[in-house]
């Protein structure tokens, strides 16, 4: 069984598009969906510098844009999908609970919101890993931060103001490790709760389709059946945690054995080789990846 996955924000690197640009049915969709987000895609995504693609409006449509087109070159339908956080709209135009551009206008929509709730109030995110989870869950609350993203495989990450981050990193639990993450703010917390209404407005305006895979949710790693409820998700999402290791627990129950990460892989795989022990799994980096995914499957 196959699960195909769309990686979220902060997987993005300089450069990560310049040999997938080769590719002509990966160039054409790249340049068609600049045009729906207003952004050139293209440019961010082969010479543009690490803080230009960390800008939240960009990293997210071109983070989609990216997954998207890696899917259609790969050109193998999956038996299961997801994204984390951001690539869960990736995920839902591979389920075709959205139509890809429909996905982009959305994408590009969210990113703009989240990307100004993050001006209102200093915040950012760090992420813890290793210690006991119980430990490391109690230490977030007790700074009043959230567990922006439990991740699974001994990641949390801890969001909230810079203030209660470096008080937490002063405090931290026995046995961990932190990590700053490269984002603009706290996001899946309460603090992007002004992007949560201009998102639903925009969201108002689709007409979804029914999903044709299994699709699961950040929110609780469920199985969801109908596309209305999960536009709903994708929704409340933007403000509540993300939960992927109730979505690799739901992989694990539904019998995956193969997991392809789409453009730019292997954050999600990194976390399914600790967590998924005996899942076949290929990370798309670099077009020389596609055999490799193709491979796995025979």
């Amino acid at each position: 069984m196959l699960v195909i996955v769309a990686p979220g924000q902060g997987a993005q690197t300089p450069g990560f598009l310049t040999p997938w640009l080769e590719i002509p049915e990966f160039r054409d969709r790249i340049s068609a969906w600049s045009e729906i987000v207003g952004l050139d895609l293209a440019a961010y995504g082969t010479t543009a510098g690490a803080d230009e693609i960390r800008d939240t409006a960009v990293a997210q449509p071109l983070l989609v844009a990216a997954a998207l087109a890696s899917y259609e070159v790969l050109g193998v339908r999956p038996d299961v999908t997801a994204g984390h956080s951001v690539g869960e709209f990736a995920a839902a135009a591979i389920a075709g609970v959205l139509h890809p551009g429909d996905a982009l206008a959305l994408v590009r929509e969210r990113g703009r919101a989240m990307a100004d709730a993050a001006e209102v109030t200093a915040t950012g995110m760090v992420a813890v890993l290793g210690g006991v989870e119980e430990d490391v869950l109690a230490a977030i609350d007790k700074h009043g931060l959230t567990p922006a993203n439990v991740n699974g495989a001994g990641q949390i990450v801890a969001g909230g103001t810079l203030e209660r981050l470096e008080a937490f990193s002063a405090d931290r639990p026995d046995g961990v490790r932190l990590r700053t993450l490269q984002v603009a703010g706290a996001f899946h917390t309460a603090h992007m709760a002004p992007a949560v209404d201009r998102l639903r407005e925009a969201v108002a305006a689709v007409a979804p389709g029914e999903p044709a895979v299994t699709l699961l949710s950040n929110a609780d790693g469920a199985t969801v059946a109908g596309g209305g409820e999960f536009l709903d998700r994708l929704v409340h999402q933007v403000a509540n945690p993300v939960r992927w290791d109730c979505c690799m627990a739901t992989m694990s129950e539904l019998g995956v054995t193969t997991m392809i990460e789409l453009l730019p892989g292997g954050t999600l795989t990194g976390l399914a080789k600790r967590a998924l022990r005996g899942v076949r799994t290929v990370a798309l980096k670099t077009p020389d990846d596609l055999d490799a995914a193709r491979e796995v499957l025979k």
